[in-house]
Formats: C-alpha cells, structure tokens, sequence
C-alpha cells in the first residue's frame, strides 16, 4: 500500500492561510467607515404603558379568603 504523500501540505496550507488574509483584507478595505465618529447623546426614552397609569393588584389563589 503506497504511503500518503504529505511533501506539498505546506505549500498548501500556507498558500490558503495567504489566500484568505488577502480576501479578508480587501472585503474590509471596501468598506467605508465615518472618518470622525460622534458619541450618541444617551437620552431616557418615556414609554407610557397603560398599566404605568393605573394601580392593579394580582390576587394569588392562597391569600383569597377562604369560602365559607
């Protein structure tokens, strides 16, 4: 049984490791970001909810008052 010949697997390997940081770097290079970014002003946002306007009280079966 002939043996695997594993001589050019370097060659492989390093000419796809070169391969994929040459395609990496062109697609970022293609995109294009903000040149002077700006802080987002963090404001609270008011949600207003129905239920933020009202008082409601859940009733649990165990504190209900025992029928008679």
């Amino acid at each position: 049984m002939p043996q695997l010949d594993t001589s050019t697997w370097l060659t492989t390997i390093l000419s796809m490791i070169l391969t994929l940081f040459i395609v990496f770097q062109l697609k970022i290079s293609k995109h294009s970001y903000p040149l002077k970014p700006e802080l987002k002003t963090s404001s609270k946002y008011q949600y207003t909810n129905p239920w933020d306007t009202k008082w409601t009280k859940i009733y649990s079966p165990l504190s209900l008052p025992l029928p008679l």
